[in-house]
């Protein structure tokens, strides 16, 4: 099994989660199998734990990756770092196979010179926002990092402590008054593909708003964005040739 290859032209590819198609999604494996490919950028998803620090994982729990029911932001940071992951056939046959950290994803995205799509999932204070970026500065990877979050607040906080920074907000709304309101705000847009016609990515273009677009895994689709001329493409499987 490997990637699904589509002609991106100008688009950018970005690999959800990792090649979550191929690795176990949010593993530092999926975001080797990323590295060694040909993407663009590698999305990802941040939580708080329970004692103030940050944990790569796209659930509020570990049910789902890790069968434990474990709740996140009510867990230690040591807790989460020890449990053992299911791999994509939902076995505990891998010991690799643990919750990175927010180091250890922005160091493999540094190593392999791609772009990070970092989601902010938790709703993140001024203080833990700025500790985040401090951290990330002190890898020397800040310029190569866009925010993301379906929390609009989360990428306002961002801008508060990195005017310039890269924020791209999550939605499925690609209408008038969103454009105006990214516009007041400097952000772009991570939509939802199906929200999107051309004459909405032509409207968010006009705008001067780079479109990412989630989660595209089908090839006809990919090719549908692509000859719209969307700026990036998220995708599980689907890579550029």
């Amino acid at each position: 099994m490997n990637t699904i290859k589509v002609d991106a032209k100008n688009t950018q590819m970005v690999a959800h989660r990792g090649v979550s198609g191929l690795e176990k999604e949010n593993t530092c494996a999926a975001f080797v199998a990323a590295g060694n490919r040909s993407y663009y950028g590698v999305e990802t998803d941040i939580h708080r734990t329970g004692d103030g620090n940050f944990i790569i994982i796209h659930d509020g729990n570990t049910a789902r990756v890790g069968h434990d029911n474990i709740n996140v932001e009510e867990t230690t940071y040591e807790t989460l770092r020890r449990i053992q992951l299911c791999d994509r056939d939902d076995t505990k046959s891998r010991a690799d196979l643990h919750l990175p950290s927010l180091e250890e994803y922005i160091s493999i995205c540094k190593k392999y010179e791609k772009h990070c799509v970092l989601e902010l999932k938790s709703g993140f204070t001024d203080e833990e926002i700025e500790a985040m970026i401090a951290r990330i500065e002190a890898l020397e990877y800040l310029d190569g990092v866009t925010f993301i979050s379906f929390g609009y607040e989360n990428l306002l906080k961002v801008r508060k402590v990195k005017p310039e920074q890269s924020c791209q907000f999550l939605t499925g709304d690609a209408s008038d008054e969103m454009i105006a309101k990214l516009v007041s705000d400097k952000l772009d847009i991570d939509i939802s593909y199906p929200s999107l016609t051309e004459e909405r990515v032509n409207a968010l273009h006009a705008a001067g708003i780079k479109i990412n677009c989630w989660t595209v895994d089908k090839k006809e689709d990919a090719e549908r964005l692509i000859s719209w001329g969307v700026d990036q493409i998220t995708s599980n499987i689907l890579e550029g040739a």
